[in-house]
């Protein structure tokens, strides 16, 4: 079966969206897609068909082995095509998404894996996002989120989930990126602000924003 950057970009949403359980509700793909309910039903047909996605006994769907292959095999070559416009090309974080989301449909897999020598064959992408590897295998470790810390915590950003620019270039002035320590000083009630000592400097972000950081306590 040959695959169109549509079928593609399918089978990477549903991956990013299937839990636990392997699998995603259609109206959840159509919400991530910003396309309607009955588009997805139809694509998830073509892509049953082609064995890449399997329906579900509570009318979702899941992947396939094939399919979840085809979808990490596009998550690498998007990983590694943003760190490589930040480290090599230097663009900012906040601006290699989309450029990404173009180019990943483009390159081969032999330019994907020179791009990772380049890279050092690096396990995280800028956002900290991890990178599968040439065999397929995912890395993804749960991790705590801003919000969890206790006021007094010390702990490191290991990765930012948000893909919204403006929230990113607001981490970046902040200084919540990756590898960046700090020390949690308050925590607002009702899931009110939080005070942060980032760098020696004192900075109070929202809890909408410190949802989208994930940590690791030191």
């Amino acid at each position: 079966m040959t695959l169109t950057e549509k079928m593609r970009d399918y089978l990477k949403a549903i991956h990013s969206l299937q839990g636990a359980e392997g699998e995603v509700t259609v109206s959840g793909v159509a919400d991530h897609l910003g396309v309607a309910v009955a588009s997805v039903s139809n694509m998830a047909k073509r892509l049953a068909e082609g064995g890449l996605v399997h329906r579900t006994a509570s009318r979702g769907v899941g992947l396939t082995e094939e399919g979840e292959r085809e979808a990490l095999r596009l998550i690498r070559a998007h990983r590694l095509i943003e760190l490589f416009l930040t480290e090599v090309v230097g663009l900012p974080w906040d601006q290699v998404h989309d450029e990404a989301e173009r180019l990943e449909h483009a390159v081969s897999d032999r330019l994907v894996e020179r791009l990772a020598e380049i890279l050092g064959h690096p396990s995280v992408d800028p956002h900290g996002d991890p990178i599968p590897t040439e065999e397929g295998l995912l890395d993804e470790k749960a991790l705590a989120t801003l919000t969890d810390l206790e006021v007094g915590q010390r702990a490191e950003v290991r990765r930012v989930t948000a893909q919204d620019p403006a929230m990113l270039q607001y981490l970046s002035s902040v200084g919540l990126t990756p590898d960046q320590t700090f020390t949690l000083l308050g925590k607002g009630p009702f899931e009110g602000p939080l005070t942060l000592r980032i760098g020696g400097a004192e900075q109070i972000i929202g809890w909408k924003v410190a949802r989208e950081v994930q940590v690791v306590t030191l």
